[in-house]
């Protein structure tokens, strides 16, 4: 039991110190390692698989909704970023230049891209020509790298993976609506999959994407209370198209700049995962994204007849299931902490007297709530379990999030809430800039959206007294 119980230790709880605690698990349940680059991790098996299944599904989704996977270069010259003037500001201090090729100095410098807006338009003057070559809905699986100052596993560094969506329209209609519905694809994801509740709603002028005419977002509380931005739609209007001449000639012989739009979700999304359903245990996964959803573990393996019904099981269910058998010398209790470590989300039991009395047990990760089934029902039993943890993980995530959420009139209240109580804050805003900028400065809290649900809590503006225009999120953010 020593050794179980050192395995839990392990982890600082999470009450004590989030952060740590954070970090503990992402090292504990093996999903990264440090590396000698700085800012940079290595994703270990048990993390890759996580954003493989992301990949999987979100993958599956796209082109369902019509998009084509393509790939651009990694390397961007800096005269073509330069194209477009507030695009090259917003990323100005995170890009990472390239200056020498082997031994010879480069003759213009090449940016490791932050993002390719810039390579898609690109190729999208040469590529589009006439009203027949649209719209074009592609995305691209890749690395990007920004040059963080202060990097978190997942959170934050300085390479990391994600998805970038690209697309082209004819009108600014189409546009529109291909930028919403992919905030409705990843919204439905997240909730669906990964059991994570978002509010969905738009950015205001001051946090939209550089260059976009318009930002979409879904935003996320994690367990101490903190938001993640945990996927963006933006319109770009033809502000792209102008400023790399995309035209295409319309049914009516005349030339029109195309309309734009760009999405996209990264690995932070593991970050978001660990943060809204782990415990001080260590991971929880929702069923759906877990690389193993049953961990099958022997008791008294070294009896007769225990591994060879422990195989036929996992045999018999590894058709449905993503089924693993663990039978290592390891203790049972030993199994059991490191099941729970790595957040796998059922365990099986099973011993000689289970065999005996044809049963195994079943063990929920999340609530830890034991059954015993017969054998011959073990598989409904089993898709019941997941279907139904999968479905109360995020009615608690959300029941987190809502009993987390508050209301503000005035600037004192909103001061005090947002000092004293972790989560987000409800509040009118005139549409100012400089009301953000003094809540930022002076409470660290930053608009997380305008909602699309908007509500009317009051005529006035929260900050500075004048007319409202919008009910925003408000919080504080990793």
């Amino acid at each position: 039991m020593a050794k179980e119980k050192k395995m839990v230790e392990a982890i600082t709880s999470m009450e004590e110190d989030f952060a740590q605690w954070y970090t503990d698990v992402v090292k504990k349940a093996e999903l990264i390692d440090y590396s000698h680059v700085k800012g940079c991790m290595v994703i270990k098996p048990a993390g890759y698989a996580i954003w493989e299944n992301i990949q999987r599904e979100l993958d599956r989704r796209f082109k369902e909704a019509g998009v084509q996977n393509v790939y651009m270069p990694m390397f961007i010259p800096e005269s073509l970023l330069q194209k477009e003037k507030d695009h090259v500001e917003g990323f100005a201090p995170e890009v990472a230049w390239v200056t020498h090729g082997g031994a010879n100095e480069l003759q213009e410098r090449m940016c490791v891209r932050p993002t390719s807006e810039t390579l898609f338009c690109d190729f999208y003057a040469r590529d589009i020509q006439s009203h027949r070559d649209l719209p074009r809905i592609y995305n691209q699986w890749c690395s990007v790298v920004r040059w963080e100052k202060e990097t978190r596993p997942f959170l934050r560094s300085r390479e990391f993976l994600w998805q970038e969506g690209h697309t082209a329209h004819a009108t600014a209609e189409e546009a529109e609506a291909r930028t919403i519905q992919m905030l409705n694809l990843y919204a439905d994801f997240c909730e669906e999959v990964l059991a994570i509740p978002v509010i969905r709603g738009k950015k205001t002028e001051k946090e939209k994407f550089a260059g976009a005419e318009s930002t979409y977002t879904i935003e996320s509380m994690m367990h101490d209370g903190k938001a993640l931005q945990s996927g963006t739609s933006h319109n770009f209007g033809d502000q792209f198209a102008k400023a790399f001449d995309i035209r295409y000639t319309d049914k009516d012989n005349t030339l029109k700049y195309v309309h734009q739009t760009s999405w996209g979700m990264s690995t932070r999304l593991i970050g978001g995962i660990i943060m809204v359903h782990g415990d001080n245990a260590g991971l929880v996964l929702p069923p759906r994204i877990a690389q193993v959803q049953v961990m099958i573990i022997p008791i008294a393996q070294h009896k007769e007849g225990v591994l060879e019904q422990a195989r036929k099981l996992e045999k018999e269910l590894s058709g449905e299931f993503r089924v693993k058998l663990d039978d290592s010398p390891k203790s049972p209790g030993f199994k059991f902490a490191e099941q729970e470590m790595r957040g796998i989300p059922v365990r099986i039991e099973i011993g000689p007297k289970d065999i005996q009395a044809g049963q195994a047990v079943l063990c929920r990760r999340d609530t830890r709530e034991k059954v015993t089934v017969p054998f011959a029902q073990l598989a409904e039993k089993l898709r019941e379990t997941l279907d139904t943890m999968q479905r109360e993980m995020l009615e608690r995530a959300r029941a987190h999030r809502d009993s987390h959420t508050y209301e503000a009139r005035t600037y004192e209240e909103f001061a005090e809430t947002i000092e004293t109580k972790p989560g987000f804050v409800k509040a009118m805003w005139c549409g100012d800039e400089a009301c953000e900028n003094k809540i930022k400065e002076e409470l660290s809290a930053t608009s997380r959206c305008m909602p699309f649900h908007q509500e009317h809590l009051s005529d006035v503006c929260v900050c500075c007294g004048r007319p409202a225009k919008a009910m925003v999120y408000w919080g504080k953010a990793y």
